[in-house]
């Protein structure tokens, strides 16, 4: 390929879009269903299918511990995910902009490509479109994902009552402290990078062990685990209680936070979990978890109460109890 920078042509579906395909992705994700290039893939499922989308427009484009292509395969792996489905099947949709340059997007294809390696999903049909220089941001990725419902799974926040204990999967905030360091010149110890991560082996291990024990997971990502929490606790009409002490944050992260003035619960991670489960498994889940890279760290930080139905409440270092609100409009914008 000529080219060093794509152009509209390479989105006219000529030679140059044939190219691209032939240069730049298919080296990097061909497999036999992908291969076939026609305008859809026919997939070997069978059991119940769980299926999601998401589309992906973060600045930088590359950031310490991850990058948009490793954030378009893992989003959708983990939404996946918290329905309790293993995923197996992904589409890759990428909206270029004139000028933007044809190394950076093979950088891109092969942390897709990696992501997609270590969840074991397979990317089998997409789509490239170029818009005009200045449309657009560089690049911006949709992926949806397929999977199959695991046996024993039956996630729902309706199945949440109060006495569940809550856990998380380990330090929040790392993600978009990462993101916002990076666009504000800031400088981060090397151990805090974006938690980035597949978390479907993670879930699919807490499902084996502990089947309907476990009634909801969810990966915070917008609003964090406050958005997440509120969400979870209005569906369910229970109210939520968490321990100050026993949320896990880096201090590195908290200095960032108060540096900038945010609340670690309200920002977005891209390789945490909650679950909310049953008292009489919290401990087999939790040795589960901790069994695996991505779960190391997971603690229980609170439980589900039947008092104040829809509210989440934060008891403090101090005693005292303060209300955790859904955060207000878009805290810190594109991270994700």
């Amino acid at each position: 390929m000529e080219h060093d920078v794509i152009t509209m042509a390479h989105g006219a579906g000529g030679q140059l879009s044939h190219a691209l395909m032939e240069e730049v992705v298919l080296p990097a994700l061909g497999n036999t269903l992908l291969n076939v290039l026609h305008d859809g893939a026919v997939l070997p499922l069978t059991g119940r299918t769980a299926f999601t989308t998401d589309s992906y427009v973060v600045q930088p484009h590359f950031f310490p511990g991850g990058s948009i292509g490793r954030l378009a395969v893992c989003g959708t792996v983990n939404d996946l995910s918290m329905t309790g489905a293993a995923p197996a099947y992904l589409s890759l949709a990428v909206i270029l902009e004139e000028g933007f340059p044809i190394a950076t997007l093979r950088r891109i294809v092969a942390d897709i490509a990696a992501a997609a390696e270590e969840a074991g999903v397979s990317i089998v049909t997409g789509d490239t479109k170029v818009v005009p220089r200045g449309c657009g941001d560089g690049i911006y990725i949709n992926t949806a994902g397929v999977g199959t419902m695991l046996a024993g799974a039956d996630i729902a926040p309706t199945n949440i009552t109060a006495g569940m204990d809550i856990i998380v999967s380990g330090t929040l905030g790392d993600h978009a402290a990462t993101v916002m360091a990076a666009r504000h010149g800031l400088t981060l110890p090397p151990e805090i990078q974006s938690d980035c991560a597949p978390l479907c082996h993670l879930t699919a291990a807490m499902i084996a062990a502990a089947g309907d024990g476990i009634t909801v997971l969810r990966d915070p990502t917008r609003g964090g685990a406050a958005a997440s929490l509120n969400e979870l606790a209005g569906a369910a009409g229970v109210g939520v209680l968490l321990e100050e002490d026993a949320i896990p944050v880096h201090p590195a992260v908290q200095g960032v936070c108060e540096m900038l003035g945010f609340d670690p619960l309200t920002l977005a991670n891209e390789g945490k979990l909650l679950a909310f489960v049953r008292p009489e498994v919290t401990a087999r889940v939790l040795d589960v978890m901790h069994e695996n890279p991505y779960g190391r760290e997971a603690c229980v930080i609170g439980h589900t109460t039947a008092d104040a139905p829809g509210t989440v409440g934060l008891r403090t270092a101090l005693g005292g109890i303060r209300v955790v609100d859904l955060p207000l409009g878009e805290l810190v914008p594109r991270i994700c």
